[in-house]
């Protein structure tokens, strides 16, 4: 999973270099190699900031500004999370990222006997607006950018986001969250869906719509090759999978009347970073490339900068080990230069104890300090695309190209991503890479330094984040509060318009900020849509 498989001879020298993407890598490469894979400078390369996009969206890259670093913030209650982002701003974060915790993904409120144990565990409990105004107290929400780590409920934060916005001050226009809000890749990896597949995809439709009109600093969507790769998949299948999904969400709402220029402009990535180099370098030059010439020729979009492919590239978890957890530092430089080669615009990156735990206020600072010292000291904001033109990378990148049309057409063929989710053929696939991987770990023939090779020494002690059940007893006790001070007629009132407007299939989400306003619990909310449009059933993949 990310890492070469070096396959050697009968006299032990290395014979062949075979990325996950299938790629075989040969040892020295020349302008012959260019040429066999047709290579054009204009159709291929060009100039930064120029389409295709290959070196950059910016004409100047990082010399023109830094990369913004949103490390995954978040934990216990909305007090304790609050202090956590004004600690990672003081330090220089200039974004923030928020995780919610298991409840909240999967729209029970803290009460719930489904939240027992899980309350402020993996992230942030959140109930209600109430928990927002607690969580944003004081940081400022026009000049700082907020990627909220949801995707079941997204559509509910997204409006809370705003509610909490207009709250303090601000006008709808002037604030940028970035909702998760990828709910196919949930149903191929990693679990926290609620409805059905259809409703799911309409409800981000929806939000889209919804930031088009209403929100035009909001990025509505940010589809999520990471987690898919995560589960398994090769670099190449995670844009493939990933393109697909957005494409299935343009043409939701592209069914609605609006055509992809419009809105596509809105849509973000979060893809992973982690194992080989080159070939996690070559992946995200090839998917700018490709982005751009599919949205123009697929959907017809002209503007430039609706063509950019934006996001975030993280550093990788999967890559993260808990056997001797310190080299989880130097895994993270490495997969923070590979972010910055790459050509990144936002980034994150996984703590060196992430295996283990919630990253602890040193750990997590860490990880700042890694992207602050690339960023000022090793020079990778002197020019753009230092690895532009190498033999090596630019083939290399024709060939990732090439494996991701390939992927892409599988899913075509089996119906496009809304139907190959729904059968599960996805989810099979992944499945099956996941398990060839495992088994070339335990055999050796991938290399994990400290896990099958070089295992000798004793490992460190790493600090854990203890959970406290006082978290949810807070939780619990203000939502008791809440309801009990809040105007509960108008809550209703609120959650039968909201009903009515599921079922008529109108656009969801003024409805959902009439809700959040009226201080209606995530729970509410997302009741009325498992009523309306009920839930998920997972395909077998067996």
């Amino acid at each position: 999973m990310g890492v070469a498989t070096y396959v050697k001879d009968e006299r032990d020298a290395i014979k062949e270099v075979i990325l996950q993407s299938g790629i075989k890598i040969k040892p020295v490469y020349t302008p012959d190699d260019l040429a066999a894979v047709g290579f054009d400078y204009e159709k291929d390369l060009a100039y930064p900031g120029e389409f295709p996009f290959t070196r950059s969206i910016h004409p100047l890259g990082y010399r023109s500004r830094n990369w913004t670093t949103r490390q995954y913030t978040g934990f216990g209650t909305p007090e304790q999370t609050n202090e956590r982002f004004k600690l990672m701003i003081s330090h220089g974060q200039t974004g923030l990222n928020v995780a919610f915790d298991l409840p909240t993904q999967m729209g029970y409120d803290s009460d719930h006997p489904m939240a027992e144990g899980e309350v402020g565990r993996v992230g942030m409990a959140v109930d209600s607006l109430r928990d927002f105004e607690i969580a944003f107290k004081e940081i400022r929400l026009d000049k700082i950018g907020s990627g909220l780590t949801i995707n079941a409920v997204a559509s509910v934060m997204l409006a809370m986001y705003q509610s909490v916005a207009e709250k303090f001050g601000y006008d709808k226009k002037v604030i940028s969250a970035t909702p998760q809000n990828d709910i196919l890749k949930e149903m191929v990896g990693r679990g926290a869906w609620i409805y059905p597949v259809e409703p799911a995809v309409r409800l981000v439709g929806d939000t889209i719509e919804y930031a088009m009109k209403e929100l035009p600093r909001c990025n509505p969507v940010s589809v999520c090759g990471y987690h898919i790769r995560e589960s398994g998949c090769t670099p190449a299948q995670e844009i493939s999978y990933a393109f697909m999904i957005a494409f299935a969400y343009i043409d939701n709402v592209v069914s609605r009347g609006y055509t992809a220029e419009e809105f596509v402009g809105g849509f973000t990535f979060n893809l992973n970073v982690y194992g080989n180099m080159w070939e996690t370098v070559a992946k995200f030059r090839a998917a700018r490339k490709l982005w751009a010439k599919l949205l123009r020729d697929k959907y017809g979009v002209k503007d430039k900068k609706a063509l950019f492919l934006r996001g975030i590239f993280g550093g990788g978890g999967s890559g993260m080990t808990k056997q001797q957890p310190e080299n989880n530092i130097m895994r993270g430089a490495y997969y923070a230069m590979a972010a910055a080669l790459s050509g990144a615009q936002t980034t994150a990156l996984c703590s060196f104890d992430e295996a283990y735990t919630i990253p602890t206020e040193r750990a997590a600072l860490l990880s700042l300090r890694t992207f602050q010292i690339l960023m000022d000291e090793i020079g990778l904001r002197d020019t753009v695309d230092p690895l532009a033109g190498s033999y090596f990378v630019e083939t290399l990148t024709k060939q990732m190209e090439e494996k991701i049309l390939e992927e892409m057409e599988r899913i075509e063929k089996v119906g496009g991503m809304v139907e190959a989710v729904a059968s599960g053929y996805v989810q099979r696939e992944v499945a099956r890479q996941a398990y060839e991987y495992e088994k070339k770990l335990q055999d050796g023939a991938v290399t994990k330094v400290g896990v099958n090779k070089y295992t000798e020494g004793v490992d460190m002690e790493v600090e854990l984040h203890e959970y406290n059940e006082e978290w949810s007893r807070q939780q619990i006790r203000r939502l008791k509060e809440l309801k009990a001070g809040r105007d509960n007629r108008a809550v209703k009132e609120g959650l039968i318009s909201l009903e009515k407007a599921a079922k008529d299939k109108k656009n969801i989400m003024p409805f959902l900020v009439d809700s959040c306003k009226a201080y209606a619990t995530v729970g509410e909310m997302a009741d009325v849509f498992r009523t309306v449009f009920g839930e998920h059933r997972e395909p077998s993949i067996f």
